[in-house]
């Protein structure tokens, strides 16, 4: 039986994001739920993967060290409670530098899809952009999520510009796992 594996993005689903970037663990701020709903995936059997745009590197905005520390923080914060985060990958990349690996281009995913053997086909995406819905149907991930935590509006206009849609729309994280665990049962 394939690994179950649910991808999420960081800042919109996770932790609260902000226009000016998250640069420090100090500016770094848990959605409420977010580390219950890890712990949730975790007790079902699930994998959770970060799938996160960092361009704050590229950008010289932060440190690469920096960066790495609130990751670290992250897991930690997480193992805590109970959860796990397998893995963390991310694009330093900004979108003038056109790579493969940025959101919603499907790089990232097909990196843990290597790593992991991760069947896409079985495996979840949540995001809270027009990005990270993109993403998931790019890389073929059997669902995607959207999260009404961070850029929900925006990301339903350029969805429907598009004429892609998530597979469910959620209040939050903790409300799309209960979703992602009923559908695996």
């Amino acid at each position: 039986m394939p690994k179950k594996v649910v991808f999420l993005d960081r800042d919109g689903v996770i932790n609260k994001d902000s226009p000016n970037y998250i640069k420090t663990w100090a500016e770094f701020e848990f959605i409420s739920g977010s580390i219950d709903a890890i712990q949730n995936l975790t007790s079902n059997g699930f994998d959770t993967i970060v799938i996160t745009n960092q361009s704050v590197i590229n950008r010289k905005m932060t440190a690469l060290f920096e960066l790495e520390y609130i990751f670290s923080m992250l897991k930690k914060s997480i193992q805590s409670k109970g959860g796990r985060i397998k893995d963390i990958f991310y694009c330093p990349h900004t979108p003038e530098d056109n790579c493969d690996c940025r959101k919603p281009k499907p790089g990232l995913i097909y990196q843990a899809q290597k790593r992991y053997n991760i069947d896409l086909s079985a495996s979840c995406m949540v995001g809270d952009s027009a990005k990270d819905i993109e993403c998931a149907q790019n890389a073929g991930c059997g669902y995607a999520v959207l999260v009404k935590t961070g850029n929900r509006i925006e990301a339903e206009k350029i969805l429907a510009a598009k004429n892609l849609f998530p597979d469910h729309v959620a209040e939050n994280l903790y409300e799309a796992v209960n979703w992602i665990i009923k559908q695996k049962k």
